[in-house]
């Protein structure tokens, strides 16, 4: 009859927007009649979660995984700049005094980073989810879906008894 054609999601969304009252009273009135024909022989609960897509992104959200990978790279940095210091003070061109002077700033730099890191570390951990937002605090990394891995997000829960 229908030959196969389906909806499509902003159909099925407008649907819900335009009777969401309608639908609510339908889900309260089907709650009711199952409890006047004692069909839920125990407490009965119900449970909705949404997902929604946070301000913070996640370069300013700190899990423990993410953290491990972010004091990593800061210590290679630090790495590779002292080498490149140590390689400087074996020439002893006057170019090379410029270069140190640069390294030195971004060595500096990424030290103060390090230090910020282990600050925010400590909090993470001490935090009950082991995870921090720097932006939003309520906003938190998910893993839901393959394609929106690790997004930071808003989780909202609905109870229903």
């Amino acid at each position: 009859m229908t030959e196969r054609l389906t909806p499509s999601f902003k159909t099925i969304a407008d649907f819900r927007k335009d009777n969401s009252k309608g639908i609510i009273n339908m889900c309260r009135e089907f709650v009711g009649i199952c409890r006047q024909l004692n069909l839920f022989a125990e407490a009965v609960v119900a449970i909705d979660g949404s997902k929604f897509k946070a301000v913070n992104s996640g370069d300013k959200n700190f899990t423990p995984t993410r953290m491990k990978r972010r004091v990593e790279r800061v210590e290679k940095h630090i790495t590779c700049y002292l080498a490149e210091l140590e390689e400087a003070d074996q020439t002893t061109s006057s170019q090379s005094k410029g270069d140190t002077e640069g390294l030195k700033k971004k060595l500096s730099k990424m030290q103060r980073e390090m230090q910020r890191l282990k600050i925010l570390e400590h909090d993470m951990m001490n935090h009950p989810d082991k995870q921090i937002s720097l932006t939003d605090p309520d906003a938190r990394s998910t893993t839901s879906t393959r394609r929106n891995s690790g997004a930071v997000c808003y989780n909202v829960q609905t109870v229903v008894a």
